[in-house]
């Protein structure tokens, strides 16, 4: 393993404004399916579909990762280390299971044909929490948050060795992360009103304050024009920041304050979609950057709970989510891919 990684912090200046939010009366609606999950209470999330019908998902309170078959609804469980909660879990193009080992430090590995499960833990002890994963370009690497440790990693796929990168802000709670189209490296700092870039060559990691101080961002997506996109849970609020001119733009969800902004994705075509959990049953809105107005709200049919986390699979148009009510769901946000 390598060695901790200590990087510096700064600080960049953006400019800020708030745009208005679209009438009501315009909403659309998308179609949402959901699965209910056979074991009880324990909490489904963060599905990640491998196709149009194969899904995979943990159950983080009952220490096991499942397969869903959409087509049959058929559903079978992986059950895990004792002790072992899974958070979050990504599948690689060779149809390996990667999960956030949230209890016990680890990442672990899955292989569906030969049933077996590989853990690799972190080399600071004090590194208890994988939180969320994504790969990057070319899966070579799995970048990670660790929330509680208050850092950011990447395991080397071949190499197996990890590199642990220090949030300079106390407690600032690393939490949604993703991938720029440059390969660099975007997180929301929960704990805090910053997000953090990490340049992947360097490991260089440098904080941004939002406009807010009072702001909670929770989860992020980064378009394909480079600019990141958060969900302000505590302001409810979307808001994006733009790398090449330093500025942000928020805007009110159709929730209101009270919306909390959770789940979030954005879709082939440039929009975003975030999950509203601070009323039942949770909304999906969908947000259009070309003309900057929510154009669509969908209620969750089972209400949701709350959605924590999602996955676009764009060759189906489809938004996966878990919900705490112990269903995995799939909204359509747009027209499948023609064969």
């Amino acid at each position: 393993m390598k060695t901790l990684r200590f990087v510096q912090a700064a600080i960049i200046a953006a400019a800020f404004q708030v745009s208005p939010l679209a009438a009501a009366d315009e909403m659309q609606t998308v179609d949402i399916r959901e699965w209910q999950v056979p074991y009880e209470a324990s909490r489904p999330r963060d599905p990640f579909a491998e196709s149009a019908t194969s899904v995979w998902f943990v159950g983080q309170r009952d220490g096991y990762i499942a397969h869903l078959d959409a087509s049959s609804g058929e559903m079978n469980r992986v059950e895990l280390p004792e002790g072992e909660s899974a958070h979050n879990l990504i599948v690689g193009s060779d149809g390996i299971v990667w999960y956030a080992g949230n209890k016990l430090g680890v990442i672990g590995r899955y292989d569906p044909e030969a049933e077996e499960i590989a853990q690799y833990p972190m080399p600071d002890p004090a590194v208890k929490d994988p939180h969320t994963l994504v790969f990057d370009d070319g899966e070579k690497n799995i970048w990670f948050t660790a929330q509680r440790a208050n850092k950011v990693g990447r395991f080397n796929l071949e190499t197996k060795e990890v590199d642990l990168i220090d949030v300079p802000t106390e407690r600032a709670r690393p939490y949604g992360i993703k991938m720029a189209p440059d390969g660099s490296v975007w997180v929301v700092l929960f704990g805090t009103y910053k997000l953090a870039h990490i340049d992947p060559q360097s490991l260089t990691l440098t904080e941004i304050d939002l406009p807010r101080e009072e702001a909670r961002p929770r989860r992020l997506e980064v378009t394909s024009d480079g600019r990141a996109w958060y969900g302000d849970y505590a302001g409810g609020r979307l808001g994006v920041y733009d790398p090449a001119t330093a500025d942000f733009t928020e805007w009110m969800l159709p929730g209101g304050e009270g919306a909390r902004p959770y789940g979030m994705a954005s879709d082939a075509s440039g929009k975003v979609w975030a999950f509203e959990t601070g009323g039942s049953p949770n909304r999906l809105v969908g947000f259009d950057p070309e003309t900057e107005a929510f154009f669509s709200s969908t209620p969750v049919p089972s209400g949701g709970g709350t959605v924590r986390h999602t996955h676009y699979f764009a060759p189906s148009g489809a938004v996966w989510f878990g919900t705490d009510t112990n269903f995995v769901g799939r909204a359509i946000v747009e027209p499948a891919e023609e064969e």
